[in-house]
């Protein structure tokens, strides 16, 4: 159904949300922001990895329609790092910190280092002595200096901006009305179709509404 309810939200018609058992397109209603965001974590790291035998940090990755609000990349980000990484060697950076084994995306390409903007990996040591932190980007490993940690974000949650031009096993999108000025078609099937095997949408259908009849662009 991915393939199917993509194309109808490109054409803005509402998305097929029932149907066989073993379907792979799921609507979880969910008015509450908090209890949504509960909901997502749950998913994550307990619901998803049980059922299908995933890795909940490599397999599962949570698109938002934007950084600020209870579903909102940042304090999902935080909330889904607290529950799968708590502890481990960490290195603070401005308002940041990065711990070993975090999920991390580049954001700016790097050709000197071959990495590229949305280039995701997992931080397999930090050496404070060195100041060197090393990412293994799934089988290709860089080493950053401290002084190049600007270039790298957590990324348990990120944008579904950011998203663009990647592909995940299981994607979760919070869709709720408090995320109303970027409740857009496109950024919605944008989102959609960044799921290989799974798509999990959040939220309510008053903004799912809302998304695929604002046929708006961002850029």
């Amino acid at each position: 159904m991915i393939i199917v309810n993509a194309h109808r939200v490109n054409e803005g018609k509402y998305p097929v949300l029932k149907g066989e058992r073993e379907r792979d397109f799921y609507f979880i209603e969910e008015e509450d922001p908090q209890v949504a965001a509960q909901e997502i974590i749950n998913l994550c790291t307990v619901r998803l990895p049980s059922k299908y035998k995933i890795d909940p940090v490599d397999d599962i990755q949570v698109l938002s329609p934007m950084y600020k609000g209870e579903v909102g990349a940042d304090n999902l980000n935080y909330r889904l790092r607290e529950t799968l990484n708590s502890k481990g060697k960490q290195i603070k950076y401005g308002n940041h910190s990065f711990r070993v084994n975090d999920k991390v995306m580049q954001i700016k390409n790097n050709y000197d280092k071959e990495v590229f903007n949305g280039d995701m990996g997992r931080i397999k040591n930090i050496d404070a002595e060195e100041h060197i932190l090393e990412v293994n980007f799934y089988g290709k490993k860089v080493c950053y200096d401290f002084s190049e940690l600007n270039e790298l974000v957590l990324a348990y949650a990120i944008t579904v901006h950011k998203s663009q031009g990647s592909e995940y096993r299981i994607v979760i999108i919070p869709v709720m009305t408090q995320h109303y000025l970027l409740l857009q078609r496109n950024l919605l099937y944008t989102g959609i179709t960044r799921a290989k095997e799974m798509v999990i949408l959040v939220g309510t259908k008053k903004a799912l509404w809302i998304a695929i009849k604002n046929n708006k662009t961002f850029h």
